[in-house]
């Protein structure tokens, strides 16, 4: 049996919604009863140093020629010359969540820089899996041609859905995500911060080590906005532990400012939970108009009139839920995920 090949950047334990993907997909194809080698590199990735750009060149060339090998795109796009040397031996495949250039926080340059990189590496993939339509669609502005793309949405764990907070004391609002720009943890702050006279509670749960600066601003506004009673950081959590958080929330909360698909979006709805995010990325097309409520993508404003609905309104919020109960019927599963995934490679 041929031997699948995975590469990613950092471990596969990592609690990433990125990782999250590809450690599930490994699992599906291995119940399949697909080989598969999972292979770790730097986590430096999307901006390798030599050393790292050199290991990943050694990993490739320790496969064995034609051997379909998966890319995960936070490293793939970074390193256009070293797929380039593998391209012709090796069956290269592109696993892209979300573009590199459209990461929220870059300057200007680094962002074109990404952008050209990506372009280039693409170039060399046989099929490009990504996670989305939206994401597909995007990638036109990459020279991907529509052909060698392939929509493999994300599973979702089946999940009990939510009691809330029992209507006794403040809502129970939650956020999932890893504190960086793109997430939008500071924009959530600010209109909150303007809703002190409402009775309401916020627990973010993610990892607040990524992206320590992020995570500093965050913890700074919460103090200087007198929000500390009412904000916890809890960092980041393991499934079990994330779990009676969803368990006793009322509402869920993320101002991400792009997603290639909001895993944590689908995991609200899995719960019944309903839903304040953005139209940033494809969340629109995860969380349907009758889960949640929708804002544009950096508008603080926009977020506190919704923040104003959701929190003084049951009804509204009685009916959201209803929508996003309907909605988890509908989200993917995991294997099924898997089996589409196996049937993007078929033809590579």
């Amino acid at each position: 049996m041929t031997t699948l090949h995975l590469l990613l950047p950092g471990s596969l334990d990592q609690l990433t919604g990125g990782t999250l993907y590809d450690r599930r997909i490994v699992a599906g194809l291995r119940a399949q009863g697909r080989a598969v080698g999972v292979h770790e590199l730097d986590g430096g990735f999307p901006q390798p140093s030599a050393a790292a750009l050199a290991s990943a060149d050694a990993a490739l060339a320790g496969l064995a020629d034609d051997a379909p090998t998966i890319i995960d795109g936070l490293a793939f796009g970074a390193m256009p010359e070293v797929a380039a040397r593998h391209a012709a031996r090796l069956r290269l495949v592109a696993l892209v969540h979300h573009p590199l250039a459209l990461e929220t926080g870059l300057d200007a340059a680094l962002a074109e820089r990404l952008r050209a990189s990506e372009s280039a590496a693409l170039r060399h993939a046989r099929r490009v899996i990504v996670t989305s339509r939206q994401t597909a669609r995007l990638l036109a502005d990459f020279d991907v041609p529509a052909a060698r793309i392939r929509v493999v949405e994300p599973g979702t764990e089946p999940a009990p859905l939510a009691m809330g907070s029992g209507g006794d004391g403040p809502l129970r609002l939650v956020a999932v995500g890893t504190v960086t720009p793109r997430k939008g943890h500071l924009l959530l702050i600010e209109a909150l911060g303007r809703l002190r006279h409402l009775d309401w509670r916020l627990d973010c749960a993610g990892s607040l080590d990524r992206d320590p600066t992020t995570a500093a601003a965050l913890r700074a506004r919460i103090e200087a906005l007198g929000l500390g009673e009412r904000v916890r950081l809890l960092g980041e959590l393991p499934p079990a532990a994330l779990e009676p958080h969803y368990a006793r929330a009322d509402l869920f909360v993320l101002a991400s400012l792009f997603e290639g698909y909001g895993m944590a979006y689908a995991e609200a709805l899995a719960r019944g939970l309903p839903v304040l995010g953005t139209t940033g990325g494809a969340i629109a097309d995860t969380v349907p108009a009758d889960a949640g409520l929708l804002v544009p993508p950096g508008d603080v404003e926009a977020l506190h009139d919704a923040l104003v609905r959701l929190l003084t309104d049951a009804a509204l919020r009685r009916d959201l839920a209803a929508g996003a109960a309907r909605a988890r019927a509908g989200l993917p599963d995991w294997p099924a995920a898997a089996a589409r995934f196996a049937e993007a490679l078929a033809d590579v």
